[in-house]
């Protein structure tokens, strides 16, 4: 890919409509990519001669080009390889989310802004891209989070007493870590270095664990 031109030779179309349109028709990460460098320039550009409406387009496209980017990478899943023919990157038809992104020349956090502007809903973007004051990319980004639903109570509940469930909760916490703690602890090794004393202590609190292990070993 040749390197990025200037702002004053930047190759976009004359229309923002034309734009939209190429990049709509858009199957190459790579190109998005440039899409999205070239229109970045150019807004900064009209921020700069204060020119609000080549910004906005600006703007638009960075974000139609961003989006477009993450819809092809969202083609393949995080960490899978196989061949994508209707995806590519240069010359490469197999490849994994990851490398396609990375032979774009797009950075990790790039690859995860297109990924979540790719999965806004197609009318909320447009509604947003169109308005007066387009959102930035970080803004967009953000709404694209999927984000898990909390389980409601009686999922985890289980049709118990939430006291006796947290009770539940901290006692099986309590033996997993004693019996991690115990089997880390040397035990046997100390066992040759203990008086008299310590001994009669270990076998009476033996002798009450052995108990209770019994009780909970024939009830679960």
């Amino acid at each position: 890919m040749n390197a990025l031109a200037p702002i004053s030779a930047a190759q976009l179309p004359r229309t923002y409509e034309a734009a939209r349109i190429a990049l709509a028709e858009c199957s190459e990460v790579d190109e998005c990519k440039e899409w999205a460098d070239k229109a970045a320039a150019l807004a900064s550009y009209a921020r700069q001669a204060e020119d609000d409406q080549l910004e906005r387009m600006a703007q638009r496209i960075r974000a139609r080009a961003t989006r477009r980017a993450g819809e092809l990478l969202k083609q393949i899943e995080p960490g899978k390889t196989g061949p994508k023919t209707e995806l590519g990157v240069g010359d490469h038809t197999q490849f994994n989310r990851e490398d396609a992104a990375r032979d774009a020349g797009m950075s990790k956090h790039q690859q995860v802004q297109a990924v979540r502007i790719a999965s806004i809903p197609e009318d909320d973007f447009e509604a947003q891209v169109e308005s007066q004051k387009p959102p930035t990319l970080t803004q967009l980004a953000s709404q694209g989070i999927q984000r898990r639903e909390a389980p409601k109570p009686e999922q985890w509940l289980q049709g118990r007493d939430p006291k006796m469930f947290s009770r539940a909760l901290h006692f099986t916490a309590m033996v997993t870590e004693y019996a991690a703690d115990l089997a880390k602890s040397g035990a046997v090794e100390t066992l040759p270095h203990l008086d008299e004393g310590q001994r009669l202590k270990l076998r009476n609190a033996l002798r009450q664990i052995d108990g209770i292990h019994d009780q909970i070993a024939t009830r679960i």
